[in-house]
């Protein structure tokens, strides 16, 4: 199965970075569907278990393919939950690419769906994100709670709500 377009830039990009310690350039000619601006995440997975992943929520590049650049990068040698992903394993991996919906605000947990939209809890130096229909994320409790941990947020400290939704690529 050919990767989405996506997808292979990314894999190219950590292949390239491996080989030349240096971020890919972005190519003169972009299409269209790469010259948007919008946030991304590149999810990397080896034996189906998670090997690296980071994304922007809003955009910090100038267009779509440098965000998957950049990110795609960052997951395979930045990620600090993982080492870095080194040429040998790379066979063995598989990628993912989400771009992401412009935020929109949440007032209340009734207005989520764990399967629909992905997460972003705020307060004012704390921030949690969870990208949505993740594997073991049944309901939005599930969510909330997951995103409250990864913000070091309190059960009952008080956070600003937002929704997003993702293309998922593979």
């Amino acid at each position: 199965m050919t990767p989405h377009p996506f997808v292979a830039l990314a894999i190219t990009s950590v292949q390239y970075y491996l080989d030349h310690n240096a971020y890919l350039p972005c190519p003169e000619n972009l299409p269209d569907e790469f010259k948007a601006k919008s946030g991304a995440f590149v999810s990397i997975k080896k034996n189906k278990s998670l090997r690296g992943c980071i994304g922007t929520i809003l955009p910090a590049e100038d267009n779509l393919a440098q965000e998957i650049v950049r990110n795609a990068v960052h997951a395979a040698i930045q990620d600090p939950r993982f080492p870095p992903v080194t040429r040998k394993e790379l066979p063995d991996l598989t990628f993912s690419v989400d771009v992401l919906s412009p935020l929109e605000k949440v007032r209340d947990v009734s207005e989520l769906d764990c399967k629909k939209y992905g997460l972003l809890l705020k307060s004012e130096s704390k921030q949690g994100v969870l990208l949505p229909d993740i594997e073991g994320v049944e309901t939005v409790e599930d969510q909330v709670r997951i995103c409250r941990k990864k913000a070091g947020l309190a059960e009952n400290e008080l956070a600003e709500m937002y929704r997003f939704q993702v293309k998922r690529c593979r």
